[in-house]
């Protein structure tokens, strides 16, 4: 009797047991699937909206003036159309959005990304420009450094080179002259400096560097004169003599001259070209600004 009533109550302990092998599994499966945000579909069909609906509504924050709307708009395009048509586009406005927007590093990795990814497209050009511009819009005084002149002359440079025909090589040619002039006017502010401490070789080299790298800004004049004036403290007057014939020679009426004129004539000098100097070389390639 004992035994028979173990073995009655044995059966439904391993059916129970059975059962809940089966369901348990199912359990915990629904458990992970609830716990997995990203597998709602229906969501995230939600979120996503049309290629052409989020570009025009970029352009439309872009024309209103709603910068930052805008740039949430292309990007929005980018990550949820990648590779399409509209992507490509949105890619090079949204650059320029963040241009506008005054968010410079942005808008550089943006349109550099764009030439890595579409190099010969219409709007590659564009893409260059951008960067040049967002340089351009970073260079500082002469006094502070100027990497963002120098980049600026490069961006702007490969753009004339790359896209000679395109509508925005003209304004490159100006940020490139602008650039360049700072560019001069820093290596003038530092040899100024120098010859304000009687260092003459060192006033010497960044005189130089002005005429021989720069000679079609208007810093050239100022840098002839200063050499006149170092060289003749060094005591080095043929070098003085040929600095200020090259300057009388380009700037015949230019105060710099007379200045430097009576400087050598206190000393009973004139000035003299020495054909063989590198500052007579260099003056054959002075252009003005």
């Amino acid at each position: 009797m004992f035994f028979s009533r173990v073995g009655q109550s044995k059966a439904p302990h391993r059916a129970v047991f059975l059962a809940f092998s089966l369901i348990a599994p199912s359990l915990v499966l629904s458990a992970c699937m609830s716990s997995e945000k990203d597998v709602n579909l229906a969501t995230y069909v939600d979120q996503t909206e049309p290629a052409d609906v989020l570009y025009n509504q970029g352009l439309a924050n872009l024309n209103a003036g709603r910068l930052d709307e805008a740039s949430k708009k292309f990007d929005a395009v980018d990550r949820q159309h990648p590779y399409s048509e509209f992507a490509r586009k949105s890619m090079v406005m949204g650059a320029f959005a963040d241009y506008r927007a005054g968010n410079y590093d942005e808008a550089i990795g943006s349109a550099k990304r764009y030439l890595t990814l579409y190099p010969s497209t219409d709007d590659a050009a564009y893409a260059q420009y951008i960067i040049g511009l967002s340089y351009y819009r970073q260079i500082k005084d002469v006094t502070q450094d100027q990497k963002e002149a120098h980049q600026t002359v490069q961006t702007m440079q490969d753009l004339v080179t790359r896209w000679p025909t395109s509508e925005y090589v003209d304004d490159a040619k100006d940020k490139i002259r602008f650039a360049t002039d700072q560019l001069a006017g820093k290596e003038m502010q530092i040899g100024r400096y120098y010859l304000e401490r009687r260092e003459y070789i060192a006033a010497v080299k960044r005189f130089r560097t002005v005429i021989e790298t720069y000679s079609n800004t208007r810093h050239v004049e100022e840098a002839l004169a200063r050499l006149t004036e170092a060289y003749y403290a060094l005591g080095l007057t043929s070098e003085a003599q040929t600095a200020a014939a090259v300057l009388g020679n380009n700037y015949p009426d230019s105060q710099w001259y007379k200045d430097s004129y009576k400087l050598l004539q206190s000393n009973g000098l004139q000035p003299r070209e020495n054909a063989g100097s590198w500052i007579s070389k260099a003056g054959k390639l002075i252009t003005g600004a």
